[in-house]
């Protein structure tokens, strides 16, 4: 039995209510990454991160006959000041820059006129990640051509959190210099990989400080939940999606019945940082 799908289901709205901020406009931002029949049985519903075509279409085809618009992130301060022009609002986005994007994902937003942004660990760009085919430069800026967002993943995806100051520098600096070199465009874009230490404000507010100087404007995390203008701009929560998560699941993300696995996530890690 998949607990947090059934609390999500028969507890979550009002939960999620309760978490929503007094006056703010929420907004899901998806976060998937392969695209691909590639089975994940060993792994538990809540830690898969393989989406098959047939699942995203059905889930891409949900949002567009309910009514979702999508919103780079590029754009993301316009909607938080003036949420009413987007109407029901959703992001899209893709980390680790697998070729599946390009041969499966986008088809198939473009059959239902979205667009998303694509995430780049940029070290394994033309070459392979976690067993699997990373998209070229080509089709990266192809991908542009298209209206598809390109922002920064790192170089070679650590764990920044144990990374030495200059490590830390070089993965978030050199990134943006391999994708502004890749495609000829500005990048401001940043999705950290991994679990975000939220717990670790020393660290945080360090990486938010080189974030900044690197001239990214905005970041997302693993950080579950829908985004709100009263987070950290370069700290944005999204909502993990994948094969496990069929519409009426989908549909409880999207108005916010998930977001209280954020609070399990934070009091979890609260507490194994005591011990």
């Amino acid at each position: 039995m998949r607990l947090d799908r059934s609390i999500t289901l028969h507890s979550g709205s009002a939960l999620g209510s309760w978490l929503t901020p007094p006056g703010g406009v929420p907004i899901p931002i998806l976060m998937y990454h392969s695209i691909s029949d590639r089975r994940e049985s060993q792994a538990h519903p809540y830690f898969r991160t393989t989406t098959s075509p047939a699942t995203f279409e059905e889930q891409v085809r949900f949002l567009r006959e309910n009514g979702f618009t999508w919103v780079s992130m590029g754009k993301m301060a316009e909607y938080f000041q003036n949420p009413g022009v987007v109407g029901k609002a959703v992001g899209i986005t893709f980390d680790d820059g697998f070729k599946d994007f390009y041969t499966e994902a986008f088809p198939i937003l473009q059959k239902y006129g979205y667009g998303a942004t694509v995430y780049l660990p940029t070290a394994y760009v033309e070459d392979r990640f976690m067993g699997m085919d990373c998209l070229s430069w080509s089709e990266v800026r192809e991908l542009l051509q298209h209206g598809i967002e390109i922002g920064s993943h790192t170089r070679t995806h650590p764990v920044l959190h144990i990374l030495k100051e200059q490590d830390l520098w070089v993965e978030v600096s050199d990134s943006k210099r391999d994708v502004e070199e890749g495609t000829g465009e500005k990048v401001s874009l940043f999705s950290y990989p991994y679990a975000f230490p939220q717990e670790d404000q020393k660290f945080t507010c360090r990486l938010s400080a080189i974030l900044e100087e690197c001239g990214y404007v905005w970041g997302v995390t693993t950080r579950i939940g829908r985004a709100d203008s009263g987070q950290n701009r370069l700290f944005l929560k999204r909502i993990p999606i994948n094969e496990d998560d069929d519409l009426e699941l989908l549909q409880a993300k999207l108005q916010g019945a998930y977001d209280w696995v954020f609070r399990i996530q934070q009091m979890y890690r609260r507490f194994k940082r005591r011990k």
